[in-house]
């Protein structure tokens, strides 16, 4: 179903909001372990057939915790709407009937809109412009450029590891022919960091040579710098299949066990929400099974090595990162 996606990057999230233009965008913050989530994903693949015009996302919360963090999801499932990358609603827990109204009435509201004027599109262009750090308005998407400068520029920063979203200017008129006047630049692709114009792709590349691009534009989170953030955001990290509170493998649940006897205090991760850090950090580590148990950001080991260090009483010693 095309209106009805996933999003499983802050990129990703980013895009989808901005190709959603004025239209109705809904959030799903998920955890694919709730099965209320997979529930109400049901509903919203209905809801999807019903409104056509809006879209429907759906996001593992815990594995895109940046954008989590930035709408404060406390719990899944919650639900945030948006019209213009604007949250507009907002809604906390598995009701199914409480959806489906917030849903008809906001896509009623913004069914008919009339016409724009100067003033209502130079805001929308405005909230697309900021709706990502380095924003692209280019012909096609990231993944299907339609037009040779758009791919052009699209391997340029893809060349440079540079995180940006994009919006196709051949999905809306409006947008291709409104950021002409308003940015006065004439042509696509136009490039976007901050809220400002940097130009089209001459300028990117005339940047790109001279080292001031990777300066004006964010840069991609690299792999390892995603396992090193997760290893040391807790002095004690476990990786897991599934949390704390709900094992989803018999070698996870022995190793909760044993920390939770030894009345550890520790944080988790679950490798079943983030295929990416369950095969890097495999390599990374150089250890190849799951669980596996870090203390200060250095590997203790697997349930193994957790269950002999607990026997000899070492664990607690371990654990505080004395040894």
């Amino acid at each position: 179903m095309a209106n009805f996606v996933e999003a499983k990057t802050r990129a990703e999230f980013e895009d989808f909001l901005a190709k959603g233009g004025s239209r109705l965008t809904v959030v799903h913050f998920q955890a694919s372990w709730a099965p209320q989530c997979g529930q109400m994903n049901e509903v919203m693949a209905e809801l999807a057939k019903e409104h056509a015009p809006a879209t429907f996302v759906k996001l593992e919360a815990e594995a895109v915790p940046e954008v989590s963090e930035k709408y404060e999801i406390a719990s899944v499932p919650t639900f945030v709407f948006f019209k213009g990358g604007v949250q507009v609603d907002r809604l906390d827990g598995a009701h199914a009937p409480e959806l489906t109204k917030k849903v008809q009435s906001l896509v009623t509201s913004g069914g008919s809109e009339p016409e724009r004027g100067p003033g209502d599109l130079n805001a929308r262009l405005k909230k697309l412009i900021n709706a990502a750090p380095c924003m692209l308005f280019m012909k096609g998407t990231a993944q299907e450029p339609r037009c040779g400068f758009s791919r052009q520029m699209v391997a340029l920063l893809n060349e440079r590891n540079i995180q940006f979203s994009t919006f196709d200017i051949l999905s809306d008129e409006d947008v291709r022919q409104g950021l002409k006047t308003y940015s006065n630049w004439p042509t696509y692709p136009q490039l976007y960091a901050n809220g400002e114009l940097l130009g089209g792709l001459d300028i990117a590349k005339e940047m790109a040579e001279s080292g001031e691009l990777e300066s004006a534009c964010p840069k991609a989170v690299t792999l390892e710098h995603r396992l090193k953030e997760a290893i040391n955001r807790s002095p004690v990290m476990l990786f897991m299949k599934g949390s704390k509170e709900a094992a989803r493998c018999g070698f996870s649940r022995q190793i909760l066990e044993i920390l939770n006897g030894a009345g550890a205090d520790y944080d988790t991760f679950d490798i079943l929400q983030d295929e990416e850090v369950r095969q890097g950090l495999k390599t990374y580590s150089n250890w190849p099974t799951y669980p596996q148990l870090y203390v200060k950001g250095e590997l203790v080991g697997g349930l193994d090595i957790v269950k002999e260090l607990h026997e000899s009483g070492e664990l607690l010693t371990v654990l505080k990162g004395d040894s």
